[in-house]
């Protein structure tokens, strides 16, 4: 994705035509989802992309639109100024930057200045691959940058927000890195948080994320509860979203069918955040929580929840399917 951005705010003044940014991206849909979006809306945004993922499919999709696709993350990495990633597991991380014909498979020496991950993963892959950047050295030094710079940067909003260019990031690296990388994010997404050091955007992500779970489980166990006892889901809808119990798994993305149109709950639970990502986030949760001896006895159970859904064969229905599939809730007449 070729353009020029301002650097101004961090002090760059004006950074030259050409900037060339490419994306990487890896899942069961690869360019297909998010990075698909996330990359078409850099083209809008007068950027120059060239793209790589496993998927032919997914990069003929790229190809035939004349966007420039890349066989490796290396031959991706030594024609680019900007990388961004998009990728399903920490592991899929630590093999695109440090694998064979990965983007940092060319002896220590890059060519690109700047690495965005906008991966879910745990904060400590991010803090690796951060370090593995910062060992580096440019290839050639450019007049308008003196340093690598990587951010994590996980994104919230989904692939309605991808397609859109409304997604809002969560950055965690450099505070002179989020600011000069500021532009090319504003051109996916519309709201920007600064996190802290390195890992603390993956770090963001994962607590938003099972706080998203629980508060799923909690409306959803009460709606099924409320039901039991006689009362319909639609009167504790308006109880709940004009009260102390209100919440965006009420409000916005209720989980009983026939409340709320256009969410998953309306259309059989399909499309939206499947069980299988809600569970492998809490899954990271859970692990970084252990990591730093932090009890957290409410995603540990959410986790298991979401296990025994994907188990029971739910993986691909939104994370709001528990409220039918767990809670065996029942349709609003």
């Amino acid at each position: 994705m070729e353009s020029w951005f301002q650097g101004a705010e961090m002090g760059l003044g004006e950074l030259p035509p050409g900037l060339l940014v490419c994306c990487y991206s890896i899942s069961d849909g690869g360019l297909g989802n998010m990075g698909a979006h996330m990359a078409r809306n850099l083209v809008m945004a007068g950027y120059k992309v060239s793209v790589h993922d496993i998927n032919e499919s997914a990069m003929k999709k790229f190809s035939d639109d004349g966007i420039p696709t890349k066989q490796s993350p290396l031959e991706l990495s030594k024609s680019s100024d900007v990388i961004i990633t998009m990728l399903p597991s920490s592991a899929h991380v630590l093999d695109v930057y440090n694998g064979r014909n990965g983007l940092l498979g060319d002896g220590g020496r890059v060519g690109p200045w700047l690495y965005i991950d906008s991966s879910t993963v745990d904060p400590q892959t991010s803090r690796k691959i951060s370090m593995d950047i910062l060992r580096c050295n440019l290839k050639e030094k450019k007049g308008y940058v003196k340093k690598l710079m990587i951010l994590d940067a996980p994104v919230s909003g989904g692939v309605p927000a991808a397609e859109a260019g409304t997604l809002t990031f969560m950055v965690g690296g450099l505070e002179e890195a989020y600011l000069a990388a500021k532009p090319i994010l504003l051109a996916m997404g519309k709201k920007l948080i600064y996190c802290g050091g390195a890992g603390n955007g993956s770090a963001a992500k994962i607590c938003n994320n099972m706080a998203m779970a629980i508060s799923m489980l909690g409306v959803s166990e009460a709606f099924a509860l409320g039901q039991n006892l006689g009362i319909k889901a639609s009167t504790l809808s308006n109880i709940f979203n004009c009260s102390s119990a209100r919440c965006w798994s009420s409000d916005t993305y209720n989980p009983v069918p026939g409340i709320m149109a256009g969410v998953p709950s309306s259309r059989n639970y399909d499309g939206g955040f499947t069980s299988k990502l809600m569970a492998k986030d809490l899954d990271l949760a859970m692990a970084s929580a252990s990591g730093v001896g932090f009890k957290c006895p409410m995603g540990s159970e959410a986790l298991e929840i979401y296990r025994k859904l994907c188990d029971g064969g739910c993986e691909f229905k939104d994370f709001s399917c528990a409220f039918r599939h767990y809670y065996t809730g029942r349709d609003e007449e």
